[in-house]
């Protein structure tokens, strides 16, 4: 019976070895989630070196703040990142995706359905990408960013608006942090196979 467990495969991966990889796996999003909901995750930690993809319907926030910036992983490598600080937000029909490196396994979070958006408060996102069709009140362009935070490099661009709308929004990030993040009608899933498919 173990010699028939060992050989049972699907889709090149050994069912031992994505037993092994989901526990954890699982356990890292739960935490993620729950630090998040109770705002213990700080701004400033190092990164996995992965991104993750975040969609969303429709975000709505207030106090919006853009900026160049860099996060670093443990042994030292950077990556530049665009730094978008939102006081406020709202997500409607959140989606958040992490694919597991070199597995079928896509962890997803689904969260703000049914018109009830899930909300941040003190959200700071570092992000490689950002698309969308995107609206803004009172856009101030060509900031000096050390203006809209203190520790960002002196006489870099930045951009500030009294409140933004993103329809459509796909988000390719590398940290997320907030004070308060609630995300009302959570699912976490971690989808195998053919069904281990991104949020976009």
């Amino acid at each position: 019976m173990k010699d028939s467990e060992d050989r049972l495969e699907q889709g090149g991966t050994r069912w031992r070895r994505f037993a092994a990889m989901m526990v954890p796996a699982t356990a890292v999003a739960g935490a993620i989630v729950f630090g998040m909901a109770n705002g213990a995750i700080a701004a400033s930690f190092a990164v996995s070196g992965q991104t993750f993809k975040v969609g969303a319907s429709k975000l709505e926030g207030t106090g919006f703040k853009q900026y160049g910036g860099f996060v670093k992983e443990k042994d030292g490598t950077t990556h530049p990142v665009a730094v978008s600080e939102i006081a406020d937000a709202k997500l409607y029909d959140l989606c958040q995706s992490v694919k597991i490196p070199d597995l079928p396994i896509v962890l997803t979070i689904n969260a703000g359905g049914g018109g009830n958006p899930a909300t941040a408060k003190g959200l700071l996102i570092d992000m490689d990408s950002l698309g969308g069709d995107a609206e803004f009140k009172n856009i101030k362009i060509g900031r000096d960013a050390t203006d809209l935070n203190e520790g960002a490099t002196a006489k870099s661009f930045g951009q500030s608006a009294d409140s933004v709308t993103i329809t459509d929004l796909e988000q390719v990030a590398r940290s997320t942090s907030a004070a308060i993040f609630t995300l009302n009608g959570l699912k976490l899933k971690v989808n195998v196979g053919a069904a281990a498919k991104e949020c976009f």
